[in-house]
């Protein structure tokens, strides 16, 4: 069976084909311009703006043509993430997708079911000639992965619905009315090089590869291993045991991902190679035994790769390091009165040193802004050298459990399930923070269908959820009014 094959048909066939097309965030000229072509063909009225949002609206099915505009929102890009041994290219290539058992994964990379399948779902109900609903504007936007700042550009005429169905979320027993906001805290510098003499020192890559990482708002509580972190331990053994100097580091692409690999190279004297192994060994041993239930696949490797050349200062090294152990990292408040719920966090995600500079970015969530304000001075504390400065704030959404829309989509999914949903804010990211705010009378929800490990390449697609999320979604269209 082949992926658009799996029922409901009318689903997967638009996740395979949106697949097939790269569609990164900031990347997205080419899924916007699909996404109109689609829109076009169906004789819908279609838009794209100046930021690459596209808006297809449809009118209602006969009898529901003046009933209240219902907005359809999800987002066009992808998280790009990738085994280390992957070959696999993002700009030209499209997800290799296969099924295993109730699952639908990629073969080493992300699978994009966040938030592709959600797209996929409001393009099925654009092209159904079937499906009874009422009027739908469907909103697809683009950044949401990296900034958000697809749903910052629009506007309030852009869109006249007073319900909007987000088909962004993961967990198909829920239904979110609530999220968290977020700024990235970026950090910034140069230094001196020092250069050594490269007939008594050599340069060794340290690699950590094998760890699970993972989303860094929805899994940050799950402590598992950071890849800078770890690192930074060994970095810091590794100078003060064997008299190592730090050449560079690289580490992390997406302030949104808990980094699950990276790279620091080192310069040391050859008369401390053979020590070299015997102490990376011991802190491997130590790693694993600290992250044995999150990390299991945790490897540190070692390799020359020639002679010295330039290295970090001492007063930069040690002043980097320093401030990388002691910025706060992952859980930093719980939510008092909702067990479970993260309140803020911090995720150090990005860390690149070299060639005379460095840059190092976090992502900080709260649901509290006064809070997330404090974690992100606490981060500057650590880096009083630099420059620190914050980029890409955005709000986070507010719950509202006693909007009408809440009320019959929790009764109707109860009328299809046999039990109602929870209902949950969570410690991500969702648009609807930036949209409550650009359409405040808009009453919103969030749902979708299972989706694990996403912004990983564990990311995988419960088919069976599927086919819930896909039944709860049309019933709920047709109950509208």
């Amino acid at each position: 069976m082949t992926i658009k094959e799996i029922e409901p048909k009318a689903i997967w066939h638009h996740f395979a084909t949106i697949n097939e097309i790269p569609r990164a965030s900031c990347q997205e000229e080419e899924i916007s311009a699909f996404m109109v072509a689609f829109g076009k063909s169906l004789d819908l009225e279609t838009s794209v703006d100046t930021i690459g949002n596209v808006i297809i609206k449809k009118p209602g099915t006969k009898g529901k043509e003046l009933f209240r505009t219902v907005v359809l929102q999800g987002h066009l890009d992808m998280v790009h993430q990738k085994e280390v041994s992957s070959n696999f290219d993002f700009v030209t290539q499209g997800i290799q997708m296969f099924i295993d058992g109730d699952w639908v994964k990629a073969k080493e990379t992300t699978l994009g079911a966040d938030n592709g399948i959600g797209v996929a779902a409001i393009m099925a109900i654009l092209s159904s000639s079937e499906l009874e609903h009422p009027p739908i504007e469907a909103l697809f936007t683009v950044d949401e992965e990296r900034g958000m700042t697809g749903a910052m550009g629009l506007t309030n005429n852009q869109l006249q619905g007073e319900l909007l169905l987000n088909l962004d979320s993961e967990e198909d027993d829920e239904i979110t009315i609530g999220c968290a906001g977020g700024v990235d805290v970026e950090i910034d510098g140069s230094f001196d090089t020092k250069i050594l003499d490269g007939t008594e020192f050599k340069l060794y890559k340290i690699s950590v590869s094998g760890l699970t990482g993972g989303h860094s708002g929805v899994d940050i509580h799950l402590n598992r291993a950071n890849a800078i972190l770890v690192l930074v331990e060994c970095l810091n053994e590794l100078i003060a045991h064997l008299d190592a100097r730090l050449h560079s580091v690289d580490v992390g692409t997406l302030t949104n991902v808990i980094p699950r690999n990276g790279t620091a190279v080192i310069a040391i004297r050859e008369d401390n190679l053979f020590t070299l192994a015997s102490e990376l060994e011991s802190l491997q041993s130590k790693l694993k035994k600290k992250y044995l239930s999150t990390d299991p696949h945790l490897n540190i490797t070692s390799k020359p790769i020639g002679k010295s050349t330039g290295v970090l200062d001492v007063g930069t090294q040690n002043s980097l390091l320093t401030g990388l152990l002691q910025i706060p990292n992952g859980v930093y408040s719980m939510t008092e009165g909702i067990e479970g719920l993260v309140q803020t966090s911090n995720n150090i995600a990005i860390a690149n040193i070299g060639e005379g500079k460095y840059h190092l970015a976090c992502h900080t969530r709260s649901s509290v802004d006064i809070e997330r304000n404090e974690l992100a001075n606490k981060i500057k504390s650590c880096f009083p050298f630099a420059y620190v400065s914050e980029t890409g704030p955005y709000p986070g959404w507010e719950p509202r459990p006693d909007s009408e829309l809440l009320a019959l989509a929790t009764n109707c999914y109860k009328e299809i399930n046999g039990k109602f949903p929870a209902i949950k804010s969570i410690h991500a990211g969702l648009e609807c923070g930036i949209l409550s705010g650009i359409f405040p009378q808009m009453q919103m929800i969030s749902f979708g269908p299972n989706i694990l490990g996403a912004h990983s390449p564990e990311e995988r697609l419960q088919v069976s959820s599927v086919q819930k999320f896909w039944k709860f979604l049309i019933t709920l269209l047709r109950k509208l009014n």
